[in-house]
């Protein structure tokens, strides 16, 4: 068996002593690499620059130019560097701001070190990672958006989904295994894994099979493979 690639990590905190504290967290797992730390956005961005990267880990009450921006301005140099910010808030206001600066999710600051530890391997398998508040206001969002606009329940699925969720979603709602969909979508079990718990998530559901009967209520169907 390989052995786990090592997902390295930016971590971007200015309170010292909560940074401390993540880097504790975070060195217990042997997969793990801290290469780089900053305390404001302004150098966060020159080490995206010059450092090969799989993660920000990102506080959003930064000095300087502010979490929010420096997000935006490390998505505008690296696209595809997934970045994971960490907030002591969850107002509706700032999820919108985030999503829009293009943030794989956020966690509320005190989060339980192995859900830490999930989401920043969910958010570089390529899946996203939301709080349970933001997760809430996000479904209610939805649950409103049907309820005022039934006639569109034959078109895609208007969810708070990625591409590649909605993907999994339907193939769920056919019926297929990890294993089955990991197959069709030529990716790992592991990462199907992960984005099959996001879904959840995302979807405010139990488990798969509410999930699945979500979707097929709003006839979401698998596309040809």
């Amino acid at each position: 068996m390989l052995p786990a690639k090592t997902l390295r990590i930016l971590l971007v905190e200015d309170d010292e002593l909560f940074r401390l504290g993540l880097q504790v967290k975070l060195q217990q797992e042997s997969d793990i690499e801290i290469v780089a730390e900053a305390e404001d956005g302004e150098t966060a961005i020159e080490i995206v620059k010059h450092s090969p990267l799989d993660v920000v880990l990102l506080d959003i009450g930064l000095p300087g130019i502010g979490g929010t921006e420096a997000c935006r301005q490390i998505k505008q140099l690296n696209p595809d560097l997934p970045i994971l910010v960490l907030t002591s808030h969850s107002h509706e206001s700032l999820i919108k701001r985030l999503i829009a600066v293009g943030a794989q999710g956020y966690c509320l600051k005190g989060i339980a070190a192995e859900n830490l530890i999930l989401a920043l391997r969910s958010v570089a398998a390529g899946a996203s990672w939301w709080d349970r508040a933001a997760t809430s206001e996000i479904r209610a969002k939805f649950d409103s958006a049907v309820t005022t606009d039934v006639t569109k329940n034959r078109e895609e699925l208007n969810l708070p989904l990625t591409r590649r969720e909605q993907e999994i979603l339907a193939l769920i709602a056919a019926g297929k295994s990890n294993q089955e969909i990991a197959a069709a979508l030529y990716i790992s079990t592991g990462t199907v894994r992960v984005h099959v718990h996001t879904i959840i998530q995302k979807l405010g559901v139990r488990d798969r099979t509410q999930a699945a009967v979500l979707a097929i209520q709003k006839g979401i169907k698998p596309r040809a493979l």
